[in-house]
């Protein structure tokens, strides 16, 4: 009897996991189609690297190279911001708080993860923008600054999860041995725990970095949402606001539909690209 439900529990895992890699597939596939009939009106290399989106003009114009200039750069920023607050903020809830007030906070941190992205958005929006408008002077605060502001504050929990578990199970091995050679507890966090957590920190930066890339909702509510190339004051437009904003009005089968389409696909293998990278630099690392 035992033997069978383990049979059983083998085949319900394998048939989800072949479930999860079809559907997988059938997404990449999909795009794929809806994205090749725009690159035969549009060189791909003018696709990626001109300079404008006009898709209802005369002639049309859709270059996407403005919007992959703007998600780089805000995802980016976004990371930059995160990484030394989520890296000190693992380090205090690992080496300074007590067992007790650690099970306080940190389940008030992965809070942070589930908390609708409209409403960082609104925050975003009527603190974050406003501050700029009314302490800086600025026509208006919607700026690339703004949406990176936002994006760290959403990605702090991916970074401070990942890096928090690994620093718990390193500095237990450590604080025994550390505290009988008299060395104090900020020389075993730098010279110990950090560099044993470089993998655990990457793994976090990569996470942030590609939940940045593709968050929609706070970012097109504080950025402007401009088709230009972006400035760190200025208004600038990602790939994933764009498509929310314009695919409800692309008339089906149009050169305009297929674009977004195509865009899409783009961010997608941007997405693949990092994630290769980032498994490349985790086998150096182990080697």
């Amino acid at each position: 009897m035992h033997q069978k439900f383990e049979k059983i529990f083998s085949y319900i895992i394998k048939g989800l996991t072949f479930s999860s890699v079809m559907m997988l597939i059938f997404i990449l596939l999909f795009i794929t189609k809806e994205s090749i009939v725009v690159f035969q009106e549009v060189a791909v290399w003018d696709f990626l690297f001109g300079k404008g989106w006009n898709p209802l003009g005369e002639p049309p114009s859709v270059s996407i190279f403005p919007m992959i200039l703007g998600t780089f750069y805000v995802s980016l920023l976004a990371v930059l911001i995160a990484l030394p607050i989520g890296v000190g903020a693992a380090i205090f809830l690992t080496s300074m708080l007590n067992e007790r007030m650690r099970k306080i906070l940190k389940p008030s941190i992965d809070l942070l993860a589930g908390i609708p992205s409209v409403i960082y958005g609104l925050m975003g929006l009527l603190v974050v923008v406003k501050f700029f408008e009314i302490h800086f002077n600025f026509s208006s605060g919607e700026s690339v600054f703004a949406g990176a502001i936002i994006l760290a504050i959403m990605v702090l929990p991916f970074i401070i999860s990942t890096c928090d578990e690994s620093m718990i199970k390193i500095s237990k091995q450590y604080k025994i041995t550390s505290e009988g050679l008299g060395v104090s507890k900020w020389h075993m966090i730098r010279y110990l725990v950090l560099p044993a957590c470089k993998k655990s920190i990457l793994a976090g930066v990569v996470l942030a970095f590609a939940r940045a890339m593709g968050e929609t909702m706070a970012v097109m509510m504080v950025i402007g949402n401009s088709p230009i190339f972006p400035k760190l004051f200025g208004k600038t437009q990602t790939i994933p606001s764009l498509i929310a904003l314009e695919m409800g009005g692309a008339g089906v089968d149009s050169l305009h539909y297929h674009a977004l389409f195509a865009a899409g696909f783009v961010l997608m293998m941007i997405l693949f690209f990092v994630n290769m990278v980032f498994h490349s630099i985790k086998k150096s690392i182990d080697s």
